[in-house]
């Protein structure tokens, strides 16, 4: 039985802290091992009793504890992951200046893992020219500093510095043991449009024509684009239920014309567009204004469908140069060719740079939290993409755009 991936906790001392035990209870269900190691500060907001009964570990905060194991820095080299919890600007100062005042930024310099924070402060502190250093700094170290989101914060306020959703911070975390390279700054000056979702073609005042699609693969597209230094838009149809990603700025829509319409939009200026949403081929012909009703002889009504416009195609025509453009393809075989025959088929036919192939069905890639599949290209090539999260999957992609971005040239 292999040993439990080995997390390190640290948990800032800001109000946000209390979203730590959501992410600590998340990591533990998930089968991580977690040890919490809180600042004096975050024991404020949070008694350490909580962490210690979600966690299983006794809880600390100075170095002057179990000196004999010499944990100050024992805690750090034995960490497979090390994430803090909310990033305060008072502790990102602390650990861009190699300050060692206590058991987390001893940690913090002795761990050789991947070192996360995620940073929660009001809008004022995160853009002041003193924190833009520090996390400049510290990611120039090879730490992993997440834009954060935005939304209410402490008080009355609004605006950026918002902790990311726990769930967002659970993801990445698994995300970096699976793939410690997963979210280099690579993406840094470039915008990016993700779509996501399913889109849905009203048939009346109550009924629609739809799919399955949960929109979790476009937000992890969007969500690691982020983390790798992107300006992101995401048009999401009909994803009310799933968090807005950290630093995204998310466009909602319903139907295959308003998704039409708002990549159009945001297309332009784009570096790359990556259409991950499962858009309708067709609609009904005409919206009846009434709800249609059953009649005695229990006939069936018959609906005329009219097509939806060719978004991927229509984008593929009309993008700017060196712009690229990523299709997806849910696909099934059938008896004239395999998913990959008629994935092909469709890379051909739409003219995209990558396109991402889904074999679906029963328990396959929509609404399930893992994902499969294979990345072709234009130019011939084809990757297996294993089994993973849709996070995983969603770093593969931007790993080859990314490629693509260096070499100009290739895009055909």
């Amino acid at each position: 039985m292999a040993p439990r991936p080995r997390v390190v906790l640290g948990v800032g001392g800001g109000i946000a802290a209390y979203k730590a035990c959501e992410v600590l209870r998340g990591l533990t269900e998930s089968g991580h091992d977690v040890r919490v190691v809180p600042t004096e500060s975050a024991l404020r907001f949070v008694g350490a009793a909580t962490f210690e009964a979600l966690s299983g570990h006794p809880v600390h905060t100075g170095v002057f504890t179990e000196v004999p194991q010499v944990q100050h820095v024992r805690v750090g080299k034995e960490a497979d992951l090390v994430l803090v919890v909310p990033a305060t600007a008072d502790l990102l100062a602390r650990a861009a200046h190699g300050m060692a005042d206590d058991l987390l930024t001893t940690t913090l310099l002795t761990a050789r893992c991947p070192v996360v924070f995620f940073p929660a402060m009001h809008t004022e502190m995160w853009e002041h020219p003193a924190t833009r250093d520090n996390v400049a700094l510290l990611r120039g170290r090879g730490a992993v500093v997440t834009e954060p989101g935005s939304g209410r914060l402490t008080g009355a306020d609004t605006g950026k510095g918002r902790l990311a959703d726990p769930a967002e911070i659970v993801d990445l975390a698994q995300l970096l043991l699976a793939r410690p390279d997963a979210l280099p700054r690579d993406l840094e000056g470039r915008r990016v449009v993700v779509s996501a979702g399913g889109t849905r073609e009203p048939l009346d005042p109550v009924r629609y024509l739809g799919n399955r699609s949960s929109g979790k693969q476009g937000y992890a597209l969007a969500r690691v684009a982020a983390q790798r230094g992107a300006t992101v838009t995401l048009v999401g149809a009909n994803t009310s239920e799933l968090p807005d990603p950290a630093g995204v700025e998310v466009v909602p829509v319903s139907t295959a014309e308003q998704l039409a319409a708002a990549v159009r939009d945001a297309a332009p200026a784009a570096d790359a567009v990556v259409m991950a949403a499962a858009v309708a081929d067709f609609r009904p012909a005409t919206l009846a204004e009434h709800k249609i009703k059953k009649t005695d002889d229990m006939s069936a009504p018959t609906v005329p469908l009219t097509r939806n416009p060719d978004i991927l195609a229509g984008l593929v025509a009309s993008r700017p140069k060196d712009q690229i453009v990523v299709g997806f393809a849910a696909e099934t075989g059938d008896e004239r060719g395999s998913v990959l025959d008629h994935a092909r088929t469709k890379l051909k036919r739409k003219g995209c740079d990558l396109l991402v192939v889904n074999a679906v069905g029963e328990g396959k890639a929509f609404g399930t939290d893992d994902n499969t599949g294979w990345l072709l290209s234009q130019q011939g090539l084809q990757w297996r993409i294993p089994l993973g999260s849709k996070s995983r999957l969603a770093a593969t992609v931007w790993d080859a755009v990314g490629e693509l971005m260096r070499q100009p040239g290739q895009r055909q």
